[in-house]
């Protein structure tokens, strides 16, 4: 059996990244070929090379802003380790349209709402403002337009009385490291249908 290849993009440590390569054993369809970063000192980095993964690194500060410039060279590794499917966990940088186009229909981002609402940064303390009763994480198919896209998974908590951005956020990460997996191998097997957790 030929495995689909998982390339995984990260800007941190890469919680999101582990749990998905650890996701990928056994009977899983996909496995991951390369983890790359937009940050040299991401931790995650360290954590895929100990776990004897391929890594690269395309750091944007030398491009001052020149987005096109950055996404030229950031899609060298990733073309050359020819990728079925995409993950964006936890990349801190925004894609143009002509990026996303080279990966349209197998690029999957996670982000920390319930989309379509919470669009971009600061999602946690935004959904305690707005006096949400529930909050949550979303995996999507990424297009050009930021944070859109069809849904492919979404995990839902309720918004505690007492809680911050902060104890919202580790939360919503927990939930974030089971619905990831679960649609990636849904992904990998050809099924495009939505997961719902819990």
């Amino acid at each position: 059996m030929s495995h689909k290849r998982v390339a995984i993009l990260i800007s941190g440590g890469g919680s999101n990244m582990m749990s998905l390569v650890d996701s990928m054993v056994g009977d899983h369809p996909a496995r991951a070929c390369l983890v790359l970063s937009n940050d040299a000192a991401a931790g995650g980095l360290k954590k895929a090379a100990d776990r004897g993964l391929p890594t690269a690194v395309v750091d944007h500060r030398p491009f001052k802003g020149d987005r096109a410039a950055f996404e030229v060279e950031l899609a060298k590794p990733l073309l050359d380790a020819e990728p079925d499917i995409v993950c964006l966990a936890g990349f801190m940088r925004v894609l143009t349209g002509g990026f996303v186009s080279q990966f349209q229909g197998r690029m999957l981002n996670i982000h920390p709402s319930l989309l379509p609402k919470y669009k971009g940064l600061h999602t946690h303390a935004r959904a305690i403002e707005a006096g949400d009763a529930e909050h949550g994480c979303t995996v999507h198919e990424v297009t050009a337009a930021l944070d859109d896209g069809p849904i492919l998974g979404q995990a839902r908590l309720g918004i505690e009385p007492d809680d911050t951005p902060d104890t919202l956020a580790a939360r919503v990460l927990v939930w974030e490291h089971k619905l990831y997996p679960a649609v990636l191998r849904r992904y990998a097997e050809g099924n495009r249908s939505p997961v719902l957790l819990p």
